[in-house]
C-alpha cells in the first residue's frame, strides 16, 4: 500500500495504517539515526520522538507530497535536538581520501561505495567499514547528516533541501565539503595507523 494510502487510512483513524507505516520505514530511520548521533543510547529514544511526533502531525502533513522526506526531516531535527540535549555537537574537522584536486566527489563516493578493500590492502572489510564509521562520526554534525542523507540514504538534493530547510545550493556545497572533509581524515587516519 501507497505512503498516502496509509495516511488517509491513519488521517481517518486507522490505527493499524500507523503501525505500517512504522514497519515500513523503522530499519531505514534507525539506520540513519545511529549513523547520525553515533551514540546507540540515544537511538531508541530518538526515533520513538520521531514517530510521536509524526504520530501527533498527522493532520499537518500534506498528502500530495512524499511521506519520505517529511520523516527524515522529523527525524534529522529530533536527533539534533538530542544531540543538543546532550551537548553532542562535534566540532572537528575532517578531511579527504585523496591528496590531489584532481579527485572528484564522485570518486570519493565510489570509494565509499565499494564494499572492497581499500587501497591499504592489509585492511579487511570490517575494519574499512568501522573506520569510515569512526571518521564520520566525528564530523561536524551539519557536515556528518548531509553526508548520511545524500550518500547513504541517497535522498536527491531537492529532498535533502526540504529536509534540512536549506536551498538546494547549499546543499551541493555542502555535501561536496562534507566529501572532502571526509576524505582528508581517511586520509590522515591511514597515515597515523601506517606509522605506528
Amino acid at each position: 500500500m501507497s505512503d498516502r494510502k496509509l495516511l488517509e487510512r491513519y488521517a481517518a483513524g486507522e490505527e493499524d495504517a500507523f503501525q505500517a507505516i512504522v514497519s515500513q520505514y523503522k530499519d531505514s530511520v534507525c539506520s540513519f539515526l545511529r549513523r547520525f548521533l553515533d551514540r546507540s543510547d540515544l537511538v531508541e529514544d530518538v526515533f520513538q520522538e520521531t514517530f510521536m511526533q509524526l504520530y501527533v502531525s498527522r493532520d499537518m502533513f500534506d498528502l500530495s507530497k512524499p511521506l519520505r522526506p517529511w520523516l527524515f526531516t522529523i527525524a534529522a531535527n529530533k536527533a539534533k535536538d538530542a544531540l543538543r540535549r546532550n551537548r553532542r555537537i562535534d566540532s572537528t574537522h575532517l578531511g579527504s581520501m585523496f591528496g590531489t584536486e584532481d579527485s572528484s566527489m564522485e570518486d570519493v563516493l565510489n570509494t565509499l561505495d565499494s564494499d572492497t578493500r581499500t587501497p591499504y590492502d592489509n585492511l579487511i572489510t570490517d575494519e574499512t567499514a568501522a573506520a569510515v564509521h569512526r571518521v564520520i562520526s566525528r564530523m561536524p554534525a551539519k557536515l556528518r547528516e548531509i553526508l548520511i542523507l545524500g550518500y547513504f540514504h541517497t535522498f536527491a538534493y531537492a529532498e535533502i533541501a526540504k529536509i534540512l530547510r536549506i536551498p538546494v545550493g547549499t546543499v551541493k556545497s555542502r555535501l561536496h565539503t562534507a566529501v572532502a572533509r571526509f576524505a582528508e581524515e581517511w586520509n590522515a587516519s591511514m597515515l597515523c595507523e601506517t606509522t605506528n
